[in-house]
Protein backbone atom coordinates (compact mmCIF):
# COMPACT_ATOMS: atom_id res chain seq x y z
CA UNK A 1 0.00 0.00 0.00
CA UNK A 2 1.35 3.36 -0.43
CA UNK A 3 -0.27 7.08 1.00
CA UNK A 4 -0.14 10.61 0.31
CA UNK A 5 2.30 12.02 2.73
CA UNK A 6 0.20 14.95 3.54
CA UNK A 7 -1.71 14.12 6.92
CA UNK A 8 -5.12 15.34 5.84
CA UNK A 9 -5.70 13.02 2.80
CA UNK A 10 -4.18 10.04 5.10
CA UNK A 11 -7.00 10.72 8.13
CA UNK A 12 -9.46 11.27 5.40
CA UNK A 13 -8.55 7.44 3.54
CA UNK A 14 -7.97 5.74 7.24
CA UNK A 15 -11.72 7.00 8.29
CA UNK A 16 -12.88 5.74 4.79
CA UNK A 17 -11.42 2.59 5.43
CA UNK A 18 -12.82 2.25 9.18
CA UNK A 19 -16.30 3.41 8.51
CA UNK A 20 -16.55 0.43 5.17
CA UNK A 21 -16.54 3.54 2.27
CA UNK A 22 -15.32 1.56 -0.31
CA UNK A 23 -16.68 2.79 -3.59
CA UNK A 24 -14.31 5.80 -4.88
CA UNK A 25 -15.09 7.70 -7.89
CA UNK A 26 -12.45 9.89 -9.19
CA UNK A 27 -12.30 12.92 -11.61
CA UNK A 28 -9.07 13.51 -12.72
CA UNK A 29 -7.07 16.16 -11.74
CA UNK A 30 -4.10 17.45 -10.15
CA UNK A 31 -4.80 19.33 -6.79
CA UNK A 32 -6.72 15.84 -5.59
CA UNK A 33 -3.18 13.87 -6.04
CA UNK A 34 -2.88 13.20 -2.28
CA UNK A 35 -6.22 11.79 -1.90
CA UNK A 36 -5.88 9.51 -5.81
CA UNK A 37 -2.78 8.31 -4.72
CA UNK A 38 -4.07 7.17 -1.24
CA UNK A 39 -7.17 5.43 -2.70
CA UNK A 40 -5.87 4.07 -5.58
CA UNK A 41 -3.05 2.13 -3.93
CA UNK A 42 -5.15 0.47 -1.11
CA UNK A 43 -6.56 -1.97 -2.43
CA UNK A 44 -9.95 -1.94 0.22
CA UNK A 45 -11.01 0.38 -2.14
CA UNK A 46 -13.36 0.15 -5.17
CA UNK A 47 -11.86 2.94 -7.16
CA UNK A 48 -13.23 4.21 -10.91
CA UNK A 49 -12.06 7.28 -13.11
CA UNK A 50 -15.18 9.36 -14.88
CA UNK A 51 -13.32 12.47 -16.50
CA UNK A 52 -17.11 14.65 -16.92
CA UNK A 53 -17.25 15.81 -12.86
CA UNK A 54 -21.43 15.92 -13.66
CA UNK A 55 -21.24 12.28 -14.80
CA UNK A 56 -19.21 11.00 -11.95
CA UNK A 57 -20.78 12.58 -9.54
CA UNK A 58 -24.81 10.69 -10.95
CA UNK A 59 -22.55 7.78 -11.29
CA UNK A 60 -21.46 7.77 -7.67
CA UNK A 61 -24.94 8.61 -7.01
CA UNK A 62 -26.27 5.74 -9.21
CA UNK A 63 -24.24 2.93 -7.03
CA UNK A 64 -25.00 4.92 -4.02
CA UNK A 65 -29.11 4.00 -4.68
CA UNK A 66 -28.24 0.82 -5.52
CA UNK A 67 -26.04 -0.39 -2.75
CA UNK A 68 -28.32 2.21 -0.25
CA UNK A 69 -24.59 3.01 1.10
CA UNK A 70 -22.38 5.70 1.01
CA UNK A 71 -20.17 6.33 -2.02
CA UNK A 72 -17.70 8.88 -2.54
CA UNK A 73 -16.93 11.64 -5.69
CA UNK A 74 -13.88 13.15 -5.62
CA UNK A 75 -12.48 16.18 -7.36
CA UNK A 76 -9.86 18.80 -8.23
CA UNK A 77 -10.18 22.20 -6.94
CA UNK A 78 -12.53 25.52 -8.94
CA UNK A 79 -15.18 24.88 -10.98
CA UNK A 80 -14.40 20.96 -11.08
CA UNK A 81 -16.71 20.82 -8.59
CA UNK A 82 -19.55 22.86 -9.43
CA UNK A 83 -20.26 20.39 -11.52
CA UNK A 84 -21.26 17.53 -8.99
CA UNK A 85 -23.85 19.79 -7.77
CA UNK A 86 -26.94 18.78 -10.07
CA UNK A 87 -26.11 15.06 -8.60
CA UNK A 88 -25.58 16.62 -5.21
CA UNK A 89 -29.44 17.98 -5.28
CA UNK A 90 -30.77 15.28 -6.82
CA UNK A 91 -29.05 13.00 -3.82
CA UNK A 92 -30.86 15.49 -1.28
CA UNK A 93 -34.28 15.24 -2.74
CA UNK A 94 -33.81 11.56 -3.38
CA UNK A 95 -31.83 9.99 -0.24
CA UNK A 96 -29.35 9.06 -1.39
CA UNK A 97 -26.00 9.72 0.81
CA UNK A 98 -23.77 10.76 -1.26
CA UNK A 99 -20.30 11.67 0.08
CA UNK A 100 -18.93 14.93 -2.04
CA UNK A 101 -14.90 15.30 -1.53
CA UNK A 102 -12.80 18.15 -3.30
CA UNK A 103 -9.79 19.31 -2.84
CA UNK A 104 -8.99 22.83 -2.32
CA UNK A 105 -6.22 25.70 -2.81
CA UNK A 106 -4.75 26.86 0.37
CA UNK A 107 -6.66 29.87 2.08
CA UNK A 108 -3.69 32.19 0.72
CA UNK A 109 -4.43 31.30 -2.45
CA UNK A 110 -8.12 32.10 -2.59
CA UNK A 111 -9.53 35.32 -4.36
CA UNK A 112 -5.81 36.68 -5.50
CA UNK A 113 -5.95 35.65 -9.39
CA UNK A 114 -4.52 32.14 -9.24
CA UNK A 115 -6.35 29.59 -11.49
CA UNK A 116 -8.59 26.97 -10.55
CA UNK A 117 -9.30 28.48 -7.04
CA UNK A 118 -12.97 29.45 -6.27
CA UNK A 119 -14.51 30.01 -2.90
CA UNK A 120 -15.30 25.88 -2.13
CA UNK A 121 -16.21 26.05 1.75
CA UNK A 122 -20.40 25.70 2.10
CA UNK A 123 -20.37 26.34 -1.64
CA UNK A 124 -23.37 23.70 -1.46
CA UNK A 125 -24.44 24.08 1.78
CA UNK A 126 -28.36 24.80 0.38
CA UNK A 127 -28.63 21.23 -0.61
CA UNK A 128 -26.52 19.70 1.80
CA UNK A 129 -26.88 17.10 5.24
CA UNK A 130 -23.37 18.57 6.13
CA UNK A 131 -19.82 20.46 4.53
CA UNK A 132 -16.83 19.72 6.72
CA UNK A 133 -14.61 22.28 5.72
CA UNK A 134 -11.25 20.60 7.12
CA UNK A 135 -8.10 22.67 7.73
CA UNK A 136 -4.83 22.33 5.74
CA UNK A 137 -2.08 20.90 7.56
CA UNK A 138 0.71 23.13 8.81
CA UNK A 139 3.08 20.20 9.12
CA UNK A 140 3.26 19.75 5.37
CA UNK A 141 5.10 22.84 3.29
CA UNK A 142 6.05 24.86 6.18
CA UNK A 143 8.33 26.84 4.55
CA UNK A 144 5.54 28.06 2.28
CA UNK A 145 3.07 28.41 4.72
CA UNK A 146 4.73 30.67 6.79
CA UNK A 147 6.07 32.88 3.47
CA UNK A 148 2.50 33.13 2.68
CA UNK A 149 0.20 32.29 5.01
CA UNK A 150 2.55 32.57 8.25
CA UNK A 151 -0.96 32.76 10.26
CA UNK A 152 -2.25 29.36 10.05
CA UNK A 153 1.61 28.61 11.88
CA UNK A 154 -0.63 30.04 15.07
CA UNK A 155 -2.42 27.20 15.33
CA UNK A 156 -0.51 23.75 15.98
CA UNK A 157 -0.82 20.45 13.84
CA UNK A 158 -2.15 18.41 16.98
CA UNK A 159 -5.28 20.92 16.60
CA UNK A 160 -5.39 21.24 13.15
CA UNK A 161 -5.20 17.00 13.32
CA UNK A 162 -8.38 16.77 15.76
CA UNK A 163 -10.30 19.45 14.02
CA UNK A 164 -10.27 17.50 10.85
CA UNK A 165 -10.93 14.11 12.24
CA UNK A 166 -14.06 15.61 13.89
CA UNK A 167 -15.06 17.09 10.81
CA UNK A 168 -14.78 14.14 8.93
CA UNK A 169 -16.31 11.86 11.38
CA UNK A 170 -19.55 14.04 12.09
CA UNK A 171 -20.04 14.39 8.05
CA UNK A 172 -19.93 10.10 7.63
CA UNK A 173 -22.30 10.38 10.60
CA UNK A 174 -24.82 12.42 8.71
CA UNK A 175 -24.18 10.60 5.38
CA UNK A 176 -24.72 6.95 6.87
CA UNK A 177 -27.81 7.69 9.74
CA UNK A 178 -29.39 10.35 7.65
CA UNK A 179 -28.76 9.70 4.06
CA UNK A 180 -27.81 13.12 3.34
CA UNK A 181 -25.08 13.57 0.79
CA UNK A 182 -21.93 15.26 2.58
CA UNK A 183 -19.70 17.03 1.29
CA UNK A 184 -15.81 17.24 2.42
CA UNK A 185 -13.69 19.97 1.26
CA UNK A 186 -9.59 19.78 2.01
CA UNK A 187 -7.08 22.45 1.03
CA UNK A 188 -3.82 20.98 -0.07
CA UNK A 189 -0.48 22.82 -0.58
CA UNK A 190 2.10 21.68 -2.56
CA UNK A 191 4.20 19.54 -3.43
CA UNK A 192 1.51 17.08 -4.08
CA UNK A 193 2.94 13.51 -5.26
CA UNK A 194 5.01 12.68 -2.24
CA UNK A 195 4.38 9.17 -0.85
CA UNK A 196 5.01 6.97 2.28
CA UNK A 197 4.44 3.32 2.46
CA UNK A 198 3.07 3.35 5.95
CA UNK A 199 0.76 6.42 7.29
CA UNK A 200 2.42 9.10 9.47
CA UNK A 201 -0.90 9.90 11.75
CA UNK A 202 -2.68 7.87 14.10
CA UNK A 203 -6.36 8.22 13.60
CA UNK A 204 -8.72 8.36 17.07
CA UNK A 205 -11.29 6.23 15.42
CA UNK A 206 -13.41 8.78 16.97
CA UNK A 207 -17.21 7.92 17.93
CA UNK A 208 -19.62 8.76 15.59
CA UNK A 209 -22.70 11.25 16.84
CA UNK A 210 -25.22 8.95 17.71
CA UNK A 211 -28.42 9.61 15.39
CA UNK A 212 -30.52 11.82 16.70
CA UNK A 213 -33.93 10.16 17.96
CA UNK A 214 -37.22 11.75 15.95
CA UNK A 215 -39.49 8.79 16.58
CA UNK A 216 -42.80 10.08 17.91
CA UNK A 217 -44.53 7.00 19.76
CA UNK A 218 -47.97 7.16 18.48
CA UNK A 219 -51.26 6.78 20.02
CA UNK A 220 -52.16 3.76 17.44
CA UNK A 221 -55.89 2.46 18.84
CA UNK A 222 -56.40 6.03 18.16
CA UNK A 223 -55.12 5.97 14.07
CA UNK A 224 -56.41 2.78 14.11
CA UNK A 225 -59.80 3.70 14.75
CA UNK A 226 -59.68 6.68 12.40
CA UNK A 227 -58.71 4.17 9.65
CA UNK A 228 -61.62 1.60 10.41
CA UNK A 229 -64.21 4.38 10.55
CA UNK A 230 -62.87 5.90 7.56
CA UNK A 231 -65.25 4.73 4.44
CA UNK A 232 -63.11 6.69 1.73
CA UNK A 233 -59.54 6.22 2.14
CA UNK A 234 -56.66 6.94 -0.47
CA UNK A 235 -53.06 5.21 -0.27
CA UNK A 236 -50.84 7.21 -2.58
CA UNK A 237 -47.35 6.09 -2.85
CA UNK A 238 -44.36 7.66 -4.58
CA UNK A 239 -40.64 6.22 -5.27
CA UNK A 240 -39.69 3.27 -3.43
CA UNK A 241 -37.15 0.73 -3.23
CA UNK A 242 -38.07 -2.54 -5.06
CA UNK A 243 -39.64 -5.10 -2.01
CA UNK A 244 -40.05 -2.61 0.79
CA UNK A 245 -43.67 -3.27 1.85
CA UNK A 246 -43.93 -7.02 2.92
CA UNK A 247 -46.81 -8.88 1.44
CA UNK A 248 -48.92 -9.48 4.58
CA UNK A 249 -49.35 -5.58 4.51
CA UNK A 250 -50.53 -5.53 0.30
CA UNK A 251 -52.75 -8.07 0.95
CA UNK A 252 -54.75 -6.50 3.98
CA UNK A 253 -54.64 -3.09 1.81
CA UNK A 254 -55.77 -5.04 -1.33
CA UNK A 255 -58.79 -6.67 -0.07
CA UNK A 256 -60.33 -3.05 1.76
CA UNK A 257 -63.12 -2.33 0.00
CA UNK A 258 -63.04 1.43 1.24
CA UNK A 259 -59.21 1.67 -0.23
CA UNK A 260 -58.29 2.75 -3.37
CA UNK A 261 -54.40 2.24 -3.52
CA UNK A 262 -52.40 4.32 -5.90
CA UNK A 263 -49.03 3.18 -7.17
CA UNK A 264 -46.66 4.88 -9.71
CA UNK A 265 -44.25 3.22 -11.99
CA UNK A 266 -41.35 4.24 -9.46
CA UNK A 267 -43.08 2.80 -6.20
CA UNK A 268 -41.83 -0.60 -7.47
CA UNK A 269 -45.56 -2.06 -5.72
CA UNK A 270 -47.68 -4.38 -7.61
CA UNK A 271 -50.61 -6.37 -6.57
CA UNK A 272 -53.77 -6.65 -9.25
CA UNK A 273 -56.09 -4.45 -6.58
CA UNK A 274 -54.17 -2.00 -6.94
CA UNK A 275 -54.42 1.17 -9.52
CA UNK A 276 -51.18 1.72 -11.40
CA UNK A 277 -52.01 4.26 -14.37
CA UNK A 278 -53.32 7.51 -12.31
CA UNK A 279 -53.84 9.75 -15.19
CA UNK A 280 -55.94 6.84 -16.81
CA UNK A 281 -58.41 7.33 -13.94
CA UNK A 282 -58.48 11.29 -13.72
CA UNK A 283 -57.90 12.33 -17.03
CA UNK A 284 -61.97 10.74 -18.24
CA UNK A 285 -63.12 12.69 -15.16
CA UNK A 286 -61.63 16.03 -16.27
CA UNK A 287 -62.84 15.66 -19.50
CA UNK A 288 -66.30 14.74 -18.42
CA UNK A 289 -69.67 16.99 -17.98
CA UNK A 290 -69.96 15.38 -14.84
CA UNK A 291 -66.45 16.37 -13.18
CA UNK A 292 -67.24 17.74 -10.19
CA UNK A 293 -69.76 15.34 -9.41
CA UNK A 294 -67.05 12.60 -9.75
CA UNK A 295 -63.95 14.18 -8.76
CA UNK A 296 -66.38 14.38 -5.26
CA UNK A 297 -66.78 10.89 -5.39
CA UNK A 298 -62.77 10.07 -5.57
CA UNK A 299 -62.08 12.40 -2.90
CA UNK A 300 -60.33 10.42 -0.16
CA UNK A 301 -61.45 10.98 3.42
CA UNK A 302 -57.89 9.94 4.76
CA UNK A 303 -54.96 10.70 2.26
CA UNK A 304 -52.10 8.20 3.02
CA UNK A 305 -48.66 8.21 1.49
CA UNK A 306 -45.45 6.94 1.81
CA UNK A 307 -42.26 6.60 -0.41
CA UNK A 308 -40.41 9.46 -2.76
CA UNK A 309 -41.97 12.32 -5.03
CA UNK A 310 -45.12 11.72 -6.75
CA UNK A 311 -44.60 11.57 -10.83
CA UNK A 312 -48.36 12.37 -11.57
CA UNK A 313 -49.31 16.50 -12.35
CA UNK A 314 -53.15 15.16 -12.35
CA UNK A 315 -53.08 13.45 -8.79
CA UNK A 316 -51.47 16.66 -7.19
CA UNK A 317 -54.17 18.93 -9.19
CA UNK A 318 -56.33 17.20 -7.83
CA UNK A 319 -56.00 16.53 -4.29
CA UNK A 320 -54.61 20.26 -4.40
CA UNK A 321 -58.51 21.17 -5.08
CA UNK A 322 -60.47 18.19 -3.46
CA UNK A 323 -58.47 18.05 -0.40
CA UNK A 324 -59.08 15.11 2.29
CA UNK A 325 -60.01 15.58 5.64
CA UNK A 326 -56.73 14.25 6.82
CA UNK A 327 -53.29 13.56 5.15
CA UNK A 328 -50.91 11.30 7.07
CA UNK A 329 -47.50 10.95 5.51
CA UNK A 330 -45.79 8.22 6.92
CA UNK A 331 -41.77 8.26 7.07
CA UNK A 332 -39.04 7.99 9.01
CA UNK A 333 -37.42 10.91 8.04
CA UNK A 334 -39.98 13.65 6.27
CA UNK A 335 -43.01 14.71 5.12
CA UNK A 336 -43.36 17.37 2.31
CA UNK A 337 -46.74 18.71 2.64
CA UNK A 338 -47.21 17.95 -1.48
CA UNK A 339 -51.32 18.90 -1.59
CA UNK A 340 -50.73 21.80 0.86
CA UNK A 341 -53.21 19.90 3.36
CA UNK A 342 -50.63 17.49 5.19
CA UNK A 343 -52.16 17.15 8.88
CA UNK A 344 -49.87 14.12 10.51
CA UNK A 345 -46.26 12.89 10.19
CA UNK A 346 -45.60 9.80 11.53
CA UNK A 347 -42.01 8.86 11.56
CA UNK A 348 -42.11 5.40 11.56
CA UNK A 349 -41.83 3.32 8.33
CA UNK A 350 -44.98 2.22 6.42
CA UNK A 351 -44.67 -1.73 7.29
CA UNK A 352 -44.84 -0.83 10.84
CA UNK A 353 -47.82 1.70 10.42
CA UNK A 354 -49.86 -0.22 8.09
CA UNK A 355 -49.08 -3.61 11.18
CA UNK A 356 -49.84 -1.38 13.84
CA UNK A 357 -53.40 0.16 12.21
CA UNK A 358 -54.63 -2.54 9.88
CA UNK A 359 -56.72 -5.34 10.86
CA UNK A 360 -59.17 -7.12 9.00
CA UNK A 361 -62.14 -5.77 10.73
CA UNK A 362 -63.96 -2.78 9.03
CA UNK A 363 -66.12 -0.40 10.48
CA UNK A 364 -67.34 1.43 7.43
CA UNK A 365 -67.93 -0.36 4.30
CA UNK A 366 -68.85 1.62 1.26
CA UNK A 367 -68.29 0.77 -2.69
CA UNK A 368 -65.07 3.46 -3.03
CA UNK A 369 -62.94 0.98 -4.20
CA UNK A 370 -65.31 -0.91 -6.18
CA UNK A 371 -66.65 1.78 -8.02
CA UNK A 372 -63.37 3.04 -9.38
CA UNK A 373 -62.24 -0.69 -9.86
CA UNK A 374 -65.18 -0.37 -12.66
CA UNK A 375 -63.58 2.50 -13.86
CA UNK A 376 -59.93 0.52 -14.47
CA UNK A 377 -61.39 -2.09 -16.13
CA UNK A 378 -63.19 0.07 -18.31
CA UNK A 379 -59.71 1.80 -19.19
CA UNK A 380 -57.71 -1.14 -19.82
CA UNK A 381 -60.06 -2.49 -22.33
CA UNK A 382 -60.20 0.77 -23.88
CA UNK A 383 -56.57 1.25 -24.28
CA UNK A 384 -56.22 -2.50 -25.49
CA UNK A 385 -58.73 -0.93 -28.65
CA UNK A 386 -56.84 2.19 -28.67
CA UNK A 387 -53.79 0.66 -29.57
CA UNK A 388 -55.19 -1.31 -32.38
CA UNK A 389 -56.56 1.90 -34.08
CA UNK A 390 -53.51 4.29 -33.93
CA UNK A 391 -50.43 4.60 -36.12
CA UNK A 392 -46.66 4.16 -34.46
CA UNK A 393 -45.46 6.75 -32.69
CA UNK A 394 -44.17 6.88 -29.14
CA UNK A 395 -48.18 5.14 -27.47
CA UNK A 396 -47.08 2.02 -29.40
CA UNK A 397 -42.96 2.17 -28.84
CA UNK A 398 -43.61 2.31 -25.13
CA UNK A 399 -46.00 -0.05 -24.78
CA UNK A 400 -44.24 -2.90 -26.69
CA UNK A 401 -40.80 -2.00 -25.01
CA UNK A 402 -42.20 -2.15 -21.99
CA UNK A 403 -44.05 -5.61 -22.77
CA UNK A 404 -41.14 -7.30 -23.68
CA UNK A 405 -38.58 -6.01 -21.43
CA UNK A 406 -37.22 -9.43 -19.78
CA UNK A 407 -37.93 -10.24 -16.16
CA UNK A 408 -35.61 -9.48 -13.24
CA UNK A 409 -34.39 -6.56 -14.98
CA UNK A 410 -32.80 -3.12 -13.35
CA UNK A 411 -34.91 -0.18 -15.19
CA UNK A 412 -33.78 3.20 -15.10
CA UNK A 413 -35.99 5.37 -16.57
CA UNK A 414 -34.79 8.87 -17.79
CA UNK A 415 -37.06 11.82 -16.78
CA UNK A 416 -40.18 14.30 -18.86
CA UNK A 417 -41.94 11.86 -21.20
CA UNK A 418 -39.99 8.57 -21.14
CA UNK A 419 -40.97 8.63 -17.10
CA UNK A 420 -44.46 9.94 -17.97
CA UNK A 421 -45.11 7.21 -20.78
CA UNK A 422 -44.16 4.99 -18.64
CA UNK A 423 -46.89 5.15 -15.97
CA UNK A 424 -49.38 4.65 -18.68
CA UNK A 425 -48.52 1.34 -19.13
CA UNK A 426 -47.88 -2.35 -16.42
CA UNK A 427 -44.32 -3.47 -15.59
CA UNK A 428 -43.70 -6.99 -14.74
CA UNK A 429 -43.56 -6.84 -11.29
CA UNK A 430 -40.11 -8.73 -11.24
CA UNK A 431 -38.31 -5.86 -12.40
CA UNK A 432 -36.86 -3.22 -10.03
CA UNK A 433 -37.51 0.54 -11.52
CA UNK A 434 -35.40 3.55 -10.80
CA UNK A 435 -35.76 7.54 -11.99
CA UNK A 436 -34.23 10.39 -10.88
CA UNK A 437 -37.12 12.17 -9.19
CA UNK A 438 -35.80 13.96 -6.42
CA UNK A 439 -35.40 17.10 -8.90
CA UNK A 440 -36.96 15.22 -11.82
CA UNK A 441 -33.52 16.80 -13.98
CA UNK A 442 -32.79 15.10 -17.70
CA UNK A 443 -29.08 15.63 -16.74
CA UNK A 444 -27.60 12.87 -15.67
CA UNK A 445 -30.34 9.96 -16.54
CA UNK A 446 -27.50 7.67 -18.36
CA UNK A 447 -24.87 7.97 -15.56
CA UNK A 448 -27.14 6.89 -13.08
CA UNK A 449 -28.16 4.07 -14.63
CA UNK A 450 -24.12 3.44 -15.63
CA UNK A 451 -22.99 3.60 -12.27
CA UNK A 452 -26.03 1.41 -10.80
CA UNK A 453 -24.97 -1.17 -12.96
CA UNK A 454 -21.64 -1.31 -11.85
CA UNK A 455 -22.55 -3.94 -8.47
CA UNK A 456 -26.20 -5.31 -10.09
CA UNK A 457 -26.35 -9.05 -10.06
CA UNK A 458 -29.28 -8.62 -12.87
CA UNK A 459 -28.49 -6.54 -16.28
CA UNK A 460 -29.54 -2.86 -16.85
CA UNK A 461 -31.78 -1.44 -19.18
CA UNK A 462 -31.84 2.41 -19.58
CA UNK A 463 -34.92 3.57 -21.32
CA UNK A 464 -34.55 6.79 -22.39
CA UNK A 465 -35.84 10.04 -25.04
CA UNK A 466 -33.14 11.45 -26.91
CA UNK A 467 -32.64 14.75 -24.69
CA UNK A 468 -31.97 13.20 -21.87
CA UNK A 469 -29.86 10.97 -24.04
CA UNK A 470 -27.77 13.31 -25.75
CA UNK A 471 -27.53 15.84 -22.92
CA UNK A 472 -25.73 13.10 -20.91
CA UNK A 473 -23.83 11.03 -23.60
CA UNK A 474 -20.36 11.66 -21.65
CA UNK A 475 -21.98 8.88 -19.43
CA UNK A 476 -20.59 6.83 -22.25
CA UNK A 477 -17.22 7.66 -21.66
CA UNK A 478 -15.52 5.34 -19.43
CA UNK A 479 -14.48 1.93 -19.29
CA UNK A 480 -16.89 0.09 -16.64
CA UNK A 481 -19.57 -0.75 -19.32
CA UNK A 482 -21.29 -3.99 -18.71
CA UNK A 483 -21.63 -5.81 -22.29
CA UNK A 484 -25.39 -6.98 -20.68
CA UNK A 485 -26.43 -3.37 -20.64
CA UNK A 486 -29.16 -2.26 -22.45
CA UNK A 487 -30.40 1.20 -23.93
CA UNK A 488 -33.85 1.80 -25.50
CA UNK A 489 -33.36 5.28 -26.94
CA UNK A 490 -36.57 6.79 -28.46
CA UNK A 491 -35.69 9.76 -30.85
CA UNK A 492 -38.44 11.68 -31.75
CA UNK A 493 -36.44 14.26 -32.56
CA UNK A 494 -36.94 16.64 -30.13
CA UNK A 495 -38.31 17.42 -26.90
CA UNK A 496 -41.43 15.99 -27.37
CA UNK A 497 -43.24 17.08 -24.00
CA UNK A 498 -42.98 20.45 -24.95
CA UNK A 499 -45.78 19.82 -27.75
CA UNK A 500 -48.40 18.81 -25.00
CA UNK A 501 -47.82 21.26 -22.53
CA UNK A 502 -50.26 24.39 -22.93
CA UNK A 503 -48.86 27.27 -24.65
CA UNK A 504 -47.34 25.10 -27.63
CA UNK A 505 -47.76 27.08 -31.00
CA UNK A 506 -46.69 25.55 -34.70
CA UNK A 507 -43.42 28.01 -34.95
CA UNK A 508 -39.93 28.33 -35.98
CA UNK A 509 -39.58 29.73 -32.44
CA UNK A 510 -41.23 27.13 -30.31
CA UNK A 511 -38.98 24.31 -32.15
CA UNK A 512 -36.20 26.14 -31.65
CA UNK A 513 -36.20 27.45 -28.14
CA UNK A 514 -38.66 24.80 -26.33
CA UNK A 515 -39.21 21.67 -28.35
CA UNK A 516 -35.35 21.82 -29.49
CA UNK A 517 -35.82 20.11 -32.29
CA UNK A 518 -33.56 18.26 -34.13
CA UNK A 519 -31.90 15.56 -36.48
CA UNK A 520 -29.06 13.71 -34.50
CA UNK A 521 -28.68 10.18 -33.77
CA UNK A 522 -26.61 7.97 -32.10
CA UNK A 523 -25.04 6.17 -34.31
CA UNK A 524 -21.74 7.52 -34.00
CA UNK A 525 -21.78 7.95 -30.23
CA UNK A 526 -22.37 4.20 -30.12
CA UNK A 527 -19.44 3.67 -33.34
CA UNK A 528 -17.25 5.93 -30.72
CA UNK A 529 -17.97 4.34 -27.54
CA UNK A 530 -18.21 0.82 -28.32
CA UNK A 531 -21.78 0.01 -28.59
CA UNK A 532 -23.90 -2.04 -31.07
CA UNK A 533 -26.20 0.22 -32.40
CA UNK A 534 -29.61 -0.78 -33.71
CA UNK A 535 -32.56 0.90 -34.76
CA UNK A 536 -36.41 0.79 -35.20
CA UNK A 537 -38.65 3.06 -37.93
CA UNK A 538 -41.88 1.67 -37.33
CA UNK A 539 -44.15 -1.16 -34.94
CA UNK A 540 -42.91 -4.38 -37.52
CA UNK A 541 -39.13 -3.67 -37.39
CA UNK A 542 -39.63 -2.61 -33.80
CA UNK A 543 -41.02 -5.95 -32.68
CA UNK A 544 -38.70 -8.12 -34.73
CA UNK A 545 -35.28 -6.39 -33.11
CA UNK A 546 -36.61 -6.14 -29.29
CA UNK A 547 -36.85 -10.67 -30.23
CA UNK A 548 -33.15 -10.70 -30.02
CA UNK A 549 -31.87 -7.43 -28.11
CA UNK A 550 -31.54 -8.67 -25.06
CA UNK A 551 -29.54 -11.82 -26.03
CA UNK A 552 -25.76 -11.92 -24.88
CA UNK A 553 -23.39 -9.92 -26.59
CA UNK A 554 -19.60 -8.68 -26.63
CA UNK A 555 -21.05 -5.85 -26.15
CA UNK A 556 -24.00 -3.27 -25.12
CA UNK A 557 -26.15 -2.73 -26.95
CA UNK A 558 -28.35 0.63 -28.05
CA UNK A 559 -31.50 0.15 -29.77
CA UNK A 560 -32.79 3.87 -31.36
CA UNK A 561 -36.46 3.77 -31.97
CA UNK A 562 -37.37 6.46 -34.52
CA UNK A 563 -40.89 8.10 -34.09
CA UNK A 564 -43.20 10.93 -35.82
CA UNK A 565 -42.19 14.26 -33.51
CA UNK A 566 -45.64 16.02 -34.68
CA UNK A 567 -48.01 12.98 -34.32
CA UNK A 568 -47.04 11.70 -31.11
CA UNK A 569 -48.51 14.95 -29.15
CA UNK A 570 -51.75 14.00 -30.96
CA UNK A 571 -51.73 10.46 -30.24
CA UNK A 572 -50.86 10.70 -26.20
CA UNK A 573 -53.91 13.47 -25.75
CA UNK A 574 -56.14 11.66 -28.11
CA UNK A 575 -55.99 8.50 -25.72
CA UNK A 576 -57.28 10.27 -23.05
CA UNK A 577 -59.88 11.31 -25.26
CA UNK A 578 -60.81 7.71 -26.33
CA UNK A 579 -60.54 6.25 -22.43
CA UNK A 580 -63.15 8.95 -21.51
Amino acid sequence: MMYSDIPAAQTLVLYFKSRGVKNIVISPGSRNAPLTISFTKNPFFNCFSIVDERCAAFFAMGMAQHLREPVAVLCSSGSAMLNFYPAVAEAYYSDIPLIVVSADRPSYRIDIGDGQTIRQENVLEKHIGYSANLKQDVSHAAKTISKFGGSLLEEGQADVQEHNEKQIVRALAVAFNEKYPVHINIPFEEPLYGRVEEPTVKIQNLEAPAAADTSIEENWDELSEIWRSSSRKMVLVGVDHPNAIDEEVLEILANDPNTVLFTETTSNLHHPEFFESIDSIIAPIEKSKQREKLFKALQPELLVTFGGLIVSKKIKAFLREYKPEKHWHIDAKKANDTFYCLTKHIRTSPNRFFKEIVSEEIDANSDYKAFWEDKKEKYELKRKAYLQEIPFSDFIAFERIIKNIPKGYQVHLANSSTVRYAQLFTMDQSLQVFCNRGTSGIDGSTSTAVGSSIHSEEPTLLLTGDLSFFYDSNALWNKYMRRDFRIVLINNSGGGIFRILPGKEDTEEFETFFETSHELSAKHLADMYGFEHITADDEAELEDVLKGFYSASKKPKILEVATPRVLNNKILLGYFDFIS
